[in-house]
């Protein structure tokens, strides 16, 4: 996403029109404007403040993408009870179709011997939880994940 389409998603979710972002920052409408449509670029000291007018950082601003954003929100706000309502394997399946199949092409026995022994390690030597140990399993996954893609 470009950063001017950024500042628009930004503005618009903080329900404020091009208007209002330039009587607070002091610039013509017409400058608000050219920076969501990539003409020109706000500097660093505007973009500041736009990232204060619009209750996020700079980093996030400069990153803006409504629908991640959407979705966090969505997740931050969703009970524990909602969430486990959800059947995760099907909603992944959807996108992922080895979720649905693996089970009947893999002996997981092995793995999750393996697995729950990574678990037990980590409550016994760091104190964790089952859900802590589960967490830091994840993390560790997509950190590899990452690394094979890059």
């Amino acid at each position: 996403m470009s950063l001017g389409n950024s500042l628009f998603q930004a503005r618009k979710k903080s329900g404020l029109s091009q208007e209002r972002v330039s009587e607070y920052l002091g610039v013509s409408r017409q400058t608000i404007s050219k920076w969501e449509c990539d003409e020109t670029l706000p500097d660093i000291t505007q973009a500041k403040r736009l990232a204060s007018l619009y209750h996020t950082s700079l980093d996030d601003l400069i990153d803006f993408d409504l629908e991640v954003n959407e979705l966090t929100e969505m997740i931050r706000h969703t009970s524990t009870e909602t969430q486990n309502k959800v059947d995760w394997n099907q909603v992944w399946a959807e996108q992922y179709p080895i979720l649905s199949r693996y089970r009947q092409e893999v002996d997981t026995a092995e793995y999750e011997r393996i697995l729950q022994g990574l678990l037990d390690r980590l409550h016994k030597e760091y104190g964790y939880d089952e859900l802590d140990s589960f967490l830091v399993c994840k993390d560790i996954l997509a950190s590899l994940w990452q690394k094979h893609n890059h």
